[in-house]
């Protein structure tokens, strides 16, 4: 989570980027794709943390599964603090810094309290910004079809097998996921493929052949051709791409530092 007071620049989460402004919240889940091409006199707050971090401290464990942007579920994962929060928002993080400064038990948990209030006011935020979803039967199983790719997606690579486990027809989510989401449900699975895979070549230590396994490709030639043809671009290049953008940004920063 990152909360920026001041400072321009873009933030990119995954394949989307999104303009830096005043009081605005970025949110983030793990293993997503962050890059940041800040303006030096960028100032704000990065908080990370596990949702384990509270097992032990909630009596209700799955206390924080009735916030959609722990599952990277919000159509949009920019929260714009409306200025009658914003103070209060601020204050939230300046607490957050003080209580961490103490590092005693009652310190941390302390923080925990702060934190599940901050996730209530962007809870609340994100409700009124996904009130117009409706939550009819479209939309639930569409939810369901998306979090089983995240929990299966090394194992089940065709719609046919998702279909079985929502029950349905292949045609039929296939026809749900065109309404809903404008594209068929083998778009879907690979363009999540895709993503992971692009996810993993920010890990320079894992090499092409490593990612294809990981992704259970059993050929390494064939998940290049597959990569390819969804990105127009080689493992290889795509990875010299980022590499290349991370040192362009780095120089253009320090140029303008100095």
């Amino acid at each position: 989570m990152v909360f920026f007071t001041q400072g321009n620049g873009q933030v990119g989460i995954d394949c989307s980027s999104f303009d830096v402004k005043p009081h605005r919240i970025y949110l983030m889940i793990p293993g997503q794709l962050q890059t940041y091409f800040c303006d030096e006199n960028v100032e704000g707050y990065v908080v990370n943390f596990s949702v384990q971090f509270f097992n032990s401290f909630l009596l209700k464990v799955n206390y924080l599964d009735q916030f959609p942007y722990f599952k990277g579920a919000l159509n949009n994962p920019v929260i714009q603090i409306p200025e009658a929060m914003q103070e209060e928002i601020i204050i939230l993080f300046e607490r957050m810094i003080l209580e961490a400064s103490g590092g005693k038990r009652l310190d941390i948990d302390m923080i925990k309290v702060l934190m599940i209030q901050l996730f209530i006011h962007i809870g609340r935020l994100t409700a009124e910004t996904e009130k117009n979803v409706s939550e009819c039967y479209k939309n639930i199983q569409i939810k369901k079809f998306l979090n089983l790719i995240e929990t299966n997606l090394l194992d089940l690579k065709l719609p046919k097998e998702y279909a079985r486990m929502l029950n349905m027809t292949t045609n039929h989510l296939n026809s749900l996921c065109n309404e809903v989401l404008g594209k068929s449900t083998g778009e879907v699975i690979r363009e999540r493929i895709v993503m992971e895979a692009k996810r993993l070549m920010i890990n320079y230590d894992l090499s092409i052949s490593e990612i294809a396994y990981r992704l259970n490709f059993n050929d390494n030639s064939y998940f290049s051709k597959f990569f390819k043809k969804y990105t127009e671009m080689t493992p290889e290049a795509f990875r010299q791409n980022i590499f290349c953008e991370q040192v362009f940004h780095t120089v253009i920063l320090n140029q303008y530092r100095s």
